[in-house]
Parts: structure tokens; sequence; C-alpha cells
């Protein structure tokens, strides 16, 4: 069976986290995932105590596995969501757009698991100097904000850098990217866009169906010029967002007046020309709607048997 340390370490059967995505990922989905045997993550995105709270006691009723809650840390609340992943004793923090600098030492003597993302080894070094339980490291196929090393590249170089474990992410959903991540150093994976198409998942049918008829080379990066590059999907939407980032005639302000608001528009409204659909690159790979259980489940079972494989290999 497919196990490594960092389930001991969180009492999850697979090493298989659920991504936070913002609109996206609420107490149905983390819970599902959490069911499976992974690692499920309700996004506290930019929104307020009240509403991460009432998330977070939804995903407790929904089941009684681990899970954990990823805190955009430039969000305006994150000083509030801070204190409530605390007051409603969390098993697992995820974090994201920074650093968790004010708010670790806390989390920690509470006894909260801390597994911030780094997209270059100089974040992970920090993060684990700081007492990270593990890191994330996500390359740049990922969906969402994104940095600027590939996962075959930054994985290793993380493992090597750091004494703690390393969940890989980018461009991995299904058991073959599992398997190479194990092959990297990593002790398991997080995945966002193949759990979008999940039963469990309440984004918008317009989203699942944008990702599952989306081919190999249908994303595109935007918001360099702004210092925060996300991926998404090629539509109306991102390709004038690419435009308006190349004419000097606009400016950031311009720029980001224009992007508010899209992934909502995406997310909840399902608007297919004006919204930002955030999707990694292996939105190509998915084919169908399903369950959370069989997307976890096949990803394994998958897994198990490339790796089987390898001692077959001729050296």
């Amino acid at each position: 069976m497919i196990k490594s340390k960092i389930c001991d370490l969180l009492g999850i059967k697979y090493p298989i986290f659920q991504g936070g995505m913002a609109w996206i990922s609420d107490a149905s989905l983390a819970a599902a995932v959490s069911e499976a045997g992974g690692l499920g993550i309700i996004s506290a995105m930019n929104a307020n105590a009240d509403y991460v709270r009432d998330q977070i006691r939804k995903c407790k009723a929904l089941t009684d596995k681990p899970f954990g809650v990823n805190i955009m840390l430039m969000s305006p609340f994150a000083d509030e969501v801070a204190k409530v992943v605390l007051e409603e004793k969390v098993a697992v923090v995820t974090t994201g757009a920074g650093m968790p600098t004010k708010y670790i030492k806390d989390w920690l003597a509470a006894g909260i698991k801390v597994i911030p993302v780094a997209g270059a080894v100089a974040f992970a070094v920090r993060l684990a100097r700081m007492g990270a339980t593990a890191v994330i490291a996500e390359g740049c196929e990922s969906g969402g904000h994104v940095g600027e090393m590939n996962t075959m590249a930054l994985v290793p170089q993380v493992c090597d850098a750091v004494d703690i474990p390393v969940i890989a992410a980018g461009g991995i959903g299904d058991g073959r990217g599992l398997a190479a991540a194990f092959m990297l150093g990593a002790e398991g994976v997080q995945c966002g866009t193949c759990f979008l198409v999940a039963d469990e998942c309440n984004v918008h049918e317009n989203y699942k169906k944008k990702i599952i008829a989306a081919g190999d080379s249908d994303t595109i990066v935007t918001g360099k010029r702004l210092g925060h590059p996300v991926r998404s999907l090629k539509n109306h939407f991102s390709r004038q967002f690419a435009e308006m980032e190349k004419n000097n005639a606009n400016t950031d302000e311009q720029i980001m007046a224009f992007g508010a608001g899209s992934l909502r528009k995406a997310a909840v409204d399902g608007n297919e020309t004006d919204g930002s659909f955030m999707a990694g690159q292996i939105a190509g790979m998915v084919k169908k709607e399903e369950p959370a259980k069989a997307i976890v489940e096949n990803m394994v079972k998958q897994a198990e048997e490339i790796l089987s494989k390898t001692s077959n290999l001729v050296y």
C-alpha cells in the first residue's frame, strides 16, 4: 500500500493533499477527500473569521478524519482566521502568499501541523528553520498563483535542502504523478485541478465542463507584470488580461481593476467570458466527473502498479 511518513505524521491513509482553492475548496470537498483517505483542505481565501469557522464546523460534521485549512497570508482577515484555526483545533494549516512568521509559533504550540507552500528553495529553507512540520514544493505547472520553477526541478532541490517532509505539487493529477513525486524524494503530493471535477466539489458546472474539455496547451499565465502570476484556462478574460499587460498605455491599477472578482465569476457564476478559470497544466488529463473517493483510490492504485514495476528495471 502507498504510504509514507507524512501519513503517520498527520493520521491520514494516503499521502494525497487536496489543494486549498479559493471559492472552490469548501467543507463539502474537504470532507470528501478526507473520508477518501487523503487530506481535505478548506480554503480561507479572503473570507472573514465567521465564514471560515462555519466551514470548519460543517467539515467536522461530515467527517471525523483530519482535515486542514489553507490561509492566504495576504488576506485582510488573516489575523482573525489565524485565531479561528486555534480555537477550532484544526489538525493542519497550509499557507500561501507570504511567510507565516507571526503565527507559526502559536500554531505549533497548539499542536497544529503547519505545512506552508514554497515555490523556491530559499523559501523552503526559511520555513524549515521556523519549525514548519513539512513544506509543499509547488511548481509553476499548478493552477492559480504560481512561481517560476518547474516541479521536476524544484522538488528534488527542496528535498536536498531541508530535513522535513516535502510534499510535491504542480502538474500532478494521477498515479503517474504520485509515483514520480516519490522518485524525486517527496513524501506525498498536493493536487488541485483533478479535484475540481469531484462530485462533491460545488464549483459551477461550467467550470467542470471547461476543465474536462481542456487540452494540454489550454492554460495561460497572466499577472507577471503585477508580480502575482496566475495560471488559468485560455478564454476571453485571460487573453484580454494578457493583452492589457503588454500594452503600456494600461496602468497596473487598471489591470488590477479589470481582474477583480474574476475567479468568483468563474467558480460561482460560471461566467465563461469574464471569469478566471484557474487550472493547472494537468487539465488536459482530466476526462470525467467522479467521486473524490474514486479520484484518490485510482491515483493510489495507478501509483502502486507503476512503483511495483521499478523492481523489474534493468540497470
